[in-house]
């Protein structure tokens, strides 16, 4: 999958790194390379929670299988 990222410098000379199509998933990094590295890791994560979510909140009647993309 491949999302767009936007990189923001802080006022304390960090990079903000924000996936704007995943609400709240946002990182930082030193550099512009280490914040892609960051965000990376932080839309992996932020993908991982909302599959959980949604596995909590599925009918128990239903299957759950697995679906790499």
């Amino acid at each position: 999958m491949m999302f767009h990222v936007t990189l923001e410098p802080a006022e304390d000379g960090w990079i903000v790194a924000e996936c704007p199509a995943l609400p709240g998933c946002v990182s930082q990094g030193r550099d512009e390379k280490e914040a892609l590295e960051n965000i990376r890791e932080a839309i992996t994560a932020w993908m991982w929670a909302e599959d959980q979510k949604a596995t909590r909140l599925a009918p128990s009647h239903l299957s759950s299988i697995v679906v790499a993309v």
